[in-house]
């Protein structure tokens, strides 16, 4: 979301990209590798064809050398997401979702697509279940109330995209209601 320099008081979604990275994803390896220690913990033996919980960072870096097929995540399926955006659309509260999934799902459509069944099907449910709740999201703030904002089940893109408004409209009406009238 392109947004002026005053307004970017929150992280850029290719920094939570890089946060949601050290997700765990189940990969199938397609090389033998012993256990590998890095600073986040070690990983690893890779065993053909046996599956393995590496790291988001290390499955992409696996994926791109073409030593490894990732797995999917079950909710990046046609009928998770489905499911979900009729829930969206038919109910008033937001539906619960991993806390990064659109983060993790575009590391893993843009460098692994051909692992993923329907990519392009999931592609466009995502983007729909993306606008569902952004539709929501304003709802919500239209509804702001100087004392707290309530949207459960927000997830960490959606946080960070209302995050400058919200912190903008909760400055100003904290003020007008701090402020007596003058009537």
């Amino acid at each position: 979301m392109a947004l002026p320099q005053s307004l970017r008081t929150s992280v850029t979604p290719l920094e939570l990209e890089l946060i949601a990275s050290e997700h765990l994803v189940e990969i199938v390896p397609l090389i033998t590798m012993e256990k590998t220690a890095f600073i986040s913990g070690a990983y690893g033996p890779l065993r053909p064809p046996a599956k393995c919980r590496i790291p988001l960072w290390m499955a992409t870096n696996l994926k791109l050398k073409k030593k490894c097929h990732i797995v999917p995540p079950e909710w990046l399926s046609v009928d998770f997401l489905q499911e979900r955006l009729t829930r969206e659309t038919s109910r008033p509260e937001f539906s619960k979702l991993p806390f990064r999934f659109a983060e993790i799902a575009k590391v893993i459509l843009d460098v692994a697509s051909d692992d993923v069944q329907n990519a392009d099907k999931i592609k466009s449910l995502l983007k729909d279940l993306r606008e569902a709740r952004q539709a929501k999201s304003r709802d919500g703030l239209q509804k702001l109330d100087h004392s707290e904002l309530s949207l459960p089940n927000l997830c960490s893109m959606e946080i960070n995209e209302i995050r400058p408004f919200f912190i903008q409209s909760m400055g100003i009406l904290t003020q007008l209601v701090r402020e007596p009238s003058a009537e």
